[in-house]
């Protein structure tokens, strides 16, 4: 679906070779989570609006293309410019004749779901086979209070699902916040087209927060007014536009922590710009959970730089940055002592069971690892060469890639994968050494 010329992304496996070290400047593409937050309002704002640096990976185009199906607007991709323009068409939303897939997209398929109920008639979206497997049942459970009739086709809470609309009026519901902050997210950002003021109430503990942080802030940028209480109860007065414009996406957190693995586990110095301390990305604070570990960091307002050291093992509750937990794991293989990550059992009903595949994969290169239903420890070694399989799971793909910067002998299956949400990823390995080479 990208436009990235890399014949990598369609091989069977990738080599990565070792280098000894770097001192290099890195540019991460742009935020997955902005963009497809920065899309989904924009969407609804009824003005022409303008995404630069945006991020063009398979997540983000899907559902720039779901968007569009609904006829209210056009997304036009300028991929050379990585910029989107959204722009009104004048039409109402109408649901489409044909089902949405947005493929592995879970993030986009959630914020469809709302946005479906704006569009009158039956919308009907999918996704690929394990999306058809992951949880979707709080949401369709919320959605009626606020006169919007979702239902699971297969009647066990995941996709298809099916949603009538036309019908969002806005009003007072309630939500699980245990499985998946999205959910929370997808309600938040629709009720910008409600009828009447909407109230959303947290049943129970909020996870990833940093993630409905991010969604708010891309509300506020545009204009639009959320009340809060906590992390309890939000609500967003009816009668708001979002402006048009432009808006410009910071780098991606999530693919930031790649490049910091690389630099704490091969001692070496990398600059990050373009993102900074004062990002409401919660995958950030990797860069605190590195530096307990041995590194040394310097946060400015626009850039993130980190220099490995000796590192060591440490306990730490990820909760809030699942995202990097496999970033994480992979220095933990290279740290003296055990590192404990807890708090992650929303890595289960990730694009594969995220816990259970970092597991499996240590093994292989010879670390210890102990798995629990929502944590890891594991006890840092001298990591050997495997195979590793990726799980159609970019994050697996790029964080063991990274190991293979250290450890000879490293393969990645399906190295495509990575298109997700870094379709450039092998191309930005390759600047770190002018001798780095991966061979297909």
């Amino acid at each position: 679906m990208t436009a990235v010329s890399d014949p990598r992304l369609e091989a069977e496996s990738v080599t990565v070779r070792t280098l000894p070290g770097f001192d290099e400047t890195v540019r991460v593409l742009g935020s997955k989570s902005y963009t497809n937050r920065y899309l989904a309002i924009a969407s609804l704002s009824g003005q022409e609006t303008v995404i630069d640096n945006a991020l063009l990976s398979d997540d983000t185009v899907y559902l720039a293309r779901a968007i569009e199906a609904f006829g209210h607007v056009t997304c036009d991709i300028d991929w050379s410019a990585a910029r989107i323009r959204v722009t009104p068409t004048g039409k109402p939303m109408r649901a489409p004749d044909e089902e949405i897939f947005v493929g592995g997209a879970g993030t986009p398929l959630r914020f469809l779901i709302s946005m479906a109920g704006h569009a009158e008639g039956t919308t009907v979206i999918t996704g690929n086979a394990r999306m058809q497997e992951r949880p979707m049942g709080d949401l369709l459970k919320a959605l009626p209070a606020l006169g919007v009739n979702a239902t699971a086709v297969r009647g066990n809470g995941s996709p298809p699902i099916r949603v009538v609309g036309g019908s969002f009026k806005g009003g007072s519901t309630s939500i699980s916040g245990a499985v998946s902050s999205q959910f929370t997210s997808s309600l938040i950002i629709n009720a910008l087209r409600a009828q009447t003021d909407t109230e959303i109430v947290i049943s129970d503990e909020l996870i990833s927060k940093p993630y409905v942080d991010m969604t708010l802030a891309a509300l506020k940028e545009m204009g639009v007014r959320v009340d809060r209480d906590g992390y309890r109860r939000f609500t967003v007065p009816a009668g708001q536009q979002a402006r048009g414009g432009r808006v410009t996406v910071e780098p991606d957190a999530s693919g930031m922590s790649y490049f910091l693995a690389a630099a704490a586990i091969l001692q070496s110095r990398v600059v990050i710009p373009g993102i900074g301390a004062d990002s409401h990305q919660g995958d950030v604070h990797l860069v605190e959970a590195l530096e307990r570990m041995g590194c040394r960091t310097e946060v400015t307002d626009d850039s993130v730089t980190l220099t490995g050291g000796p590192l060591r093992g440490i306990d730490i509750d990820m909760e809030a940055m699942p995202d990097v937990v496999p970033s994480l794991a992979i220095v933990a293989a290279y740290a003296e002592g055990t590192t404990r990550i807890t708090n992650i059992a929303s890595l289960r009903v990730k694009e594969c069971d995220r816990i259970a595949a970092v597991t499996t994969e240590l093994r292989k290169m010879g670390i210890a690892v102990e798995e629990h239903a929502d944590a890891m420890y594991i006890t840092g070694g001298t990591p050997h060469g495997a195979v590793i399989d990726t799980y159609d799971d970019h994050r697996i793909a790029m964080a063991f890639a990274i190991g293979g910067l250290r450890t000879e002998g490293v393969v990645i299956k399906d190295p495509g994968c990575v298109a997700k949400s870094f379709p450039t990823f092998w191309q930005t390995l390759d600047t770190l050494h002018p001798t780095l080479e991966s061979t297909v």
